[in-house]
């Protein structure tokens, strides 16, 4: 078996090369699709990990089936409010950290 010396690159890498580098238009918008996707994922494992159905939780946070299915599948920009409490009826224990001028701020 022949040995090759293949270069590995980071996914921090690749996305700065293809999307573009933190802080311009086309990678901000990058980073915040992803991070709704993340969310509307983390929503859908622990609602079904405590076995509800979305009509169930929806009921539990006063919203209709289809507001649900609409976080869960990052197809709505939710009030935060309203994310918020999704997280409060699953009993989820929420932390932020919070990035200004290079600073963190962790809010628990």
């Amino acid at each position: 078996m022949k040995n090759s010396n293949m270069k590995t690159t980071s996914l921090d890498e690749l996305t700065d090369r293809y999307i573009g580098i933190k802080g311009t238009k086309k990678r901000d918008a990058f980073d915040y699709e992803l991070t709704l996707e993340l969310l509307g994922e983390a929503i859908k494992q622990a609602r079904k990990e405590r076995n509800l159905t979305q009509q169930q939780l929806g009921e539990l946070v006063g919203v209709k089936k289809s507001q649900i299915s609409k976080i869960e599948n990052s197809m709505t920009d939710a009030r935060f409010e309203t994310i918020l409490k999704v997280f409060r009826a699953l009993n989820a224990k929420i932390n932020f950290n919070i990035e200004l001028l290079n600073q963190n701020i962790n809010i628990a």
